[in-house]
């Protein structure tokens, strides 16, 4: 059998992927990632990574694994935390977890796991994985999880056949509460553990605390734009004409088509779609942001959300930003096809058209979809196949 270097997290997920890979009849090694030093962004009084490290460990001792901890901090503030910083800043909203697969998960610590005569490297992920034979050249398909509630394909997104080719996905076939219910039984530390909800392997971190490392709060203004106002488009900022421009354009906000409703920390603190963290009330409907300026530091709120400038009809990803993991599917300039999409976990797909141009690519949905928001990754499926992935430019 193989030699399986599996990401232990010190969560359920991975501590059963671990069990079955053994069970299985690999050779399996538990390395646990330390991605972060700087414990002052944490919630006070916890140190997240050193329980989890712990639990971890424990998880290695009860399956009687061999465990280390590696030190990633350096490559991960380069990667990862650097680029939300900078993405922030220019008014996008980054994914951390996409990023940290393919940039750490599978590039730096894949590197690690072959240097230490590694087959496979495997994580807990709720997904799965099979090859098929296309003109005598074997192909690595990403599938989602037969748990639809816990499906974490969209999180891997951006790998490419290489790093596919070198992953396991334990877990990928079962439901969290079988998961669980194993974990139980084999009596692990983790089995009642509740899931992470912090940035990729930093642990509970509040993001606003975060970003203000380097972003400092600044005051500003919040302007709330009428559902009655017909927002222009601004096509200009997509580099050609074609008949999909204008359902993917941005919105033209100006501060004069609304009115200042309260004062926000710092526009880009906040992203499209966001209800929680304004701190203004006294509305009829909720409200929502549907735009935010960092240049001039204003956000633009609607009320509820069917305000019609939280909507939008299609997307536009940029030449250098498309990414196929099928890349035999990929297609030329002048090409159409239809998929499935989402542009966040664990949304319900919908149905979108693909059209590929000589600048980017265009991705029409079959029905409007809310808060399209630059900075986060759209991804396409065939059934429940993922085919590719791109960063959303507008």
């Amino acid at each position: 059998m193989a030699r399986v270097v599996v990401g232990l997290s010190g969560g359920v997920d991975s501590s059963v992927a671990a069990h079955l890979l053994l069970e299985q009849g690999h050779e399996v090694i538990a390395l646990f990632m330390r991605n972060w030093h700087d414990e002052s962004v944490t919630i006070h009084d916890e140190c997240p990574w050193i329980e989890d490290s712990n639990d971890a460990m424990l998880v290695a001792e009860k399956l009687g694994i061999p465990f280390q901890v590696i030190d990633l901090s350096e490559e991960y503030k380069e990667r990862i935390v650097d680029y939300m910083f900078a993405e922030y800043e220019a008014g996008r909203t980054p994914n951390p977890d996409v990023l940290c697969n393919r940039e750490i998960k599978f590039d730096v610590f894949l590197d690690k796991a072959m240097a230490l005569g590694a087959d496979f490297v495997a994580t807990g992920h709720y997904c799965r994985k099979d090859s098929i034979k296309r003109d005598g050249k074997v192909i690595h398909r990403l599938l989602a999880g037969r748990d639809n509630n816990k499906d974490q394909s969209y999180f891997l997104c951006q790998l490419n056949q290489e790093q596919l080719s070198k992953a396991l996905f334990p877990i990928g076939d079962l439901e969290k509460s079988e998961v669980r219910r194993i974990a139980a039984e084999l009596d692990l530390v983790t089995a009642d553990k509740k899931d992470s909800q912090g940035l990729c392997f930093i642990g509970k971190v509040r993001l606003p605390d975060f970003l203000q490392q380097q972003l400092a709060p600044k005051k500003g203004a919040v302007i709330e734009i009428p559902k009655a106002y017909e927002v222009p488009l601004d096509e200009e900022r997509i580099p050609e004409e074609s008949p999909w421009r204008r359902y993917a354009a941005p919105y033209a906000f100006e501060a004069k088509m609304g009115q200042r409703l309260g004062e926000h920390n710092g526009a880009h603190y906040f992203t499209i779609g966001q209800r929680k963290g304004l701190a203004i009330g006294g509305t009829a409907e909720p409200l929502f942001v549907i735009g935010t300026d960092t240049k001039n530091n204003i956000i633009y709120t609607g009320q509820g959300e069917d305000h019609p400038a939280l909507k939008k009809k299609a997307l536009f990803v940029a030449e250098k930003d498309i990414h196929w993991l099928r890349s035999d599917l990929s297609l030329k300039p002048g090409e159409s096809s239809s998929y499935q999409a989402r542009i966040r976990y664990r949304q319900t797909l919908f149905g979108v058209e693909l059209h590929r141009t000589n600048h980017g690519l265009y991705v029409v949905f079959d029905e409007p979809q809310k808060a399209v928001t630059p900075g986060q990754f759209v991804a396409w499926y065939k059934d429940d196949e993922l085919i590719g992935s791109g960063v959303i430019q507008f």
